[in-house]
């Protein structure tokens, strides 16, 4: 599957919001390598990554690590995560600046 591929079964409804996190993503981050991992778009940089995926109800920002995260669910306690990624409901603002700072940490911080 290519990213274009993937991006024409994003439902027009939510495809905008998830090319805004992809572009804003690539614009940050325009070294990182983009590919298709477990189906979904991902960005990388050497071993680091973060995923961005359309889910039945919301977009999805996987860094698989707490760590990125946290800051923004400090700042934004009402937005919808998981273990390591936020889950971004169709009626949630994103805070592109703290977003930024979650892309940063899981493309720049080095695994122990």
């Amino acid at each position: 599957m290519t990213i274009d591929e993937y991006m024409a079964k994003v439902p027009a409804g939510r495809r905008g919001r998830v090319e805004e996190i992809m572009g804003r993503t690539r614009s940050w981050f325009p070294d990182a390598r983009i590919t298709i991992r477990y189906r979904i778009p991902t960005f990388v940089i050497g071993r680091n990554w973060v995923s961005v995926a359309n889910q039945k109800g919301y977009v999805s920002v996987y860094t698989c690590s707490q760590e990125h995260i946290a800051p923004y669910i400090e700042k934004h306690p009402g937005i919808k995560h998981g273990t390591g990624c936020l889950n971004f409901r169709d009626r949630d603002e994103i805070d592109f600046g703290d977003l930024m700072e979650v892309v940063s940490r899981a493309l720049t911080m080095k695994k122990a």
